[in-house]
């Protein structure tokens, strides 16, 4: 087994007597990343930060443990980006003042989603703005800022997309919603396409990290098979396997808002 095998069995088995189970999948953590006991702690003290409240357009993974945090995002306003499960169907683009209060925690759920929100390309995504920041789930993550998801790479394939097109750049702040069996102390070995975040955010603490590697930028064509091409429709989309472009205009804002560089003080609250 590679080393992030087995750091996911090892987390797994101490999250699953914290985990709450998944309607499809039970207990089976290969395929959903789970809510977990004291998820509303973690959001409570993530919704306080600056990262959130200064924050206007959000990618937010489709993770169970983010659902509480969808339906609070929109019903303050902010306008929200989510994948499919799996990718299977694409994006999908949120904005509150389209979803009526009553049905925003429908909206925030992977069943509902689509109803109230409606698929984005990336061409599309490509000719606006880009996002304030990233929420992710993950299996494990490391005191680096080193992230493990299930195991298929949709995040990373998330972020090589939104990198190929300019909504994100180096500096884009990406946290990791967790609970703290999840945070692993000793140090991980990256591979190529593994993406690190910024903010670790579990029930008993916050975590801005120092991080020392730099993102991957772009798709890479050459790691996905044709079949994983083919079933999910942002990369089936590309022509010849080449995603849309930024328009020049925002790219140039982007790069006044970039910050000079992607080092960050570490830092531990407790709470």
């Amino acid at each position: 087994m590679t080393s992030s095998t087995i750091v996911r069995q090892q987390v797994w088995d101490k999250l699953r007597q914290v985990a709450y189970p998944d309607s499809r999948f039970h207990y089976n953590l290969a395929e959903y990343i789970p809510d977990f006991v004291g998820s509303a702690d973690a959001l409570a003290q993530f919704v306080a930060l600056p990262l959130y409240q200064n924050s206007h357009y959000l990618f937010i993974t489709p993770d169970n443990c983010l659902t509480a945090l969808r339906e609070q995002a929109l019903r303050d306003g902010k306008t929200l980006v989510v994948s499919t499960y799996g990718i299977y169907r694409g994006l999908i683009l949120l904005e509150p003042d389209r979803i009526p209060p009553a049905e925003m925690r429908f909206a925030s759920w992977l069943d509902g989603m689509e109803s109230y929100g409606r698929s984005i390309t990336l061409t599309e995504m490509a000719q606006g703005r880009p996002f304030d920041a990233l929420v992710t789930g993950a299996s494990a993550v490391s005191l680096e800022g080193l992230r493990f998801g299930k195991g298929h790479g949709f995040f990373d394939l998330e972020w090589g997309m939104f990198s190929a097109i300019g909504v994100v750049v180096e500096s884009t702040p990406i946290a990791a919603f967790v609970h703290d069996v999840q945070v692993v102390e000793a140090p991980l070995t990256p591979g190529r396409t593994d993406v690190a975040v910024d903010w670790i955010i579990t029930p008993t603490q916050v975590r801005s990290l120092q991080r020392n590697q730099p993102r991957p930028q772009g798709i890479q064509w050459d790691l996905l098979t044709a079949e994983a091409i083919h079933n999910t429709p942002p990369c089936k989309n590309c022509s010849g396997n080449s995603p849309p472009h930024p328009c020049p205009e925002r790219m140039k804002s982007l790069a006044s808002h970039q910050l000079p560089e992607f080092h960050r003080q570490s830092c531990l609250l407790e709470f």
